[in-house]
């Protein structure tokens, strides 16, 4: 009898071990909703973007299981799968498999070298706990970027994003690994052309969302690829500005320049704006002649009338 509840609790003890070896080498699984969720609530979240029958993606679920223990310990982190997700296009144009690291809700898109590379891939997310791109508006960008001084605080690569924008939206992802990778070498940044830097956006004359802009010793170099992928960037940082034209920092506009800018700027990009005071001063132009021409003959009869008075009071 005594052998039996021993053979039946070594069997329960067993079971449990074998559970949590399971649990401790599958990721879990969440839906879009619940990612979200997470995202809000938890400071460090590891998300892959996976798809049944994918290969590829295996290889990813397999790396960051291997690793999944030790980001727990050392991030407190969430580590899920999310399959077949309508989120994937935010966070990688390329689509599943992804893995993205939200920090703070901040999402980083881990490359494909690193996701398939366990000690790669921990090197990177333990180093990028936080979020790594600076956020500059009017009040900071020459205070630390120190543009029009010759740029002592290092060189800077810069994008422009309005909040509208859908592409800007998808490129926060890549935005923030470009700025890991060059983490201590270039100071990564953006500036909401709209809300709060839009003086700083019409000192570079900035026209469109995004825009990319690298400051290196005292001069610009405008990022003119429609390649927006996390090599292109890097690839023109580390090599491809040598072979763009030389841009002079523009300085700080007066605050009349920078009116005068502003009202050629909402007119530009407003048409309807000034085709409507176009046609409404047309139509003052027109009252005014119109009123000009009724006025002469009243003022021809009343010169008559008066003439005409004049002779016989004469007579």
């Amino acid at each position: 009898m005594f052998r039996e509840h021993f053979f039946l609790l070594l069997t329960f003890i067993y079971c449990g071990v074998l559970t949590d070896l399971i649990k401790s080498q599958t990721l879990e699984v969440v839906t879009d909703n619940e990612l979200l969720d997470l995202c809000r609530s938890e400071n460090q979240v590891v998300a892959l973007f996976t798809l049944k029958d994918c290969d590829k993606c295996k290889k990813y679920e397999e790396t960051l299981t291997q690793i999944r223990e030790e980001l727990v310990d050392s991030l407190n982190a969430w580590v899920v799968k999310v399959e077949g997700s309508n989120l994937v296009h935010i966070y990688n144009p390329t689509k599943e498999p992804a893995l993205v690291m939200f920090r703070h809700g901040v999402p980083l898109l881990v490359p494909e070298p690193e996701a398939i590379n366990d000690e790669l891939l921990i090197d990177m997310l333990l180093n990028n706990r936080d979020p790594i791109v600076k956020e500059l508006n009017d009040n900071s960008f020459e205070h630390l970027t120190q543009a029009s001084t010759g740029a002592t605080t290092g060189d800077w690569f810069i994008k422009f994003y309005s909040s509208d924008s859908i592409e800007c939206q998808r490129l926060q992802a890549r935005w923030e690994t470009v700025g890991a990778k060059l983490k201590n070498r270039v100071n990564v940044a953006r500036v909401n052309r709209y809300i709060g830097g839009s003086i700083t956006a019409r000192r570079f004359a900035i026209s469109q969302s995004p825009t990319f802009i690298l400051l290196r010793r005292g001069v610009m170099y405008t990022y003119t690829s429609t390649d927006h992928t996390i090599q292109s960037f890097l690839k023109f940082v580390e090599e491809d500005y040598k072979f763009t034209v030389k841009g002079q920092v523009p300085q700080p506009k007066s605050t009349f320049d920078d009116l005068v800018h502003m009202c050629f700027d909402v007119l530009r990009e407003n048409p309807l704006v000034w085709k409507l005071g176009l046609t409404v001063l047309s139509v003052v132009l027109l009252c005014l002649a119109a009123l000009k021409k009724t006025s002469k003959p009243s003022e021809y009869k009343s010169k008559k009338k008066s003439t005409k008075s004049s002779s016989k009071k004469s007579k």
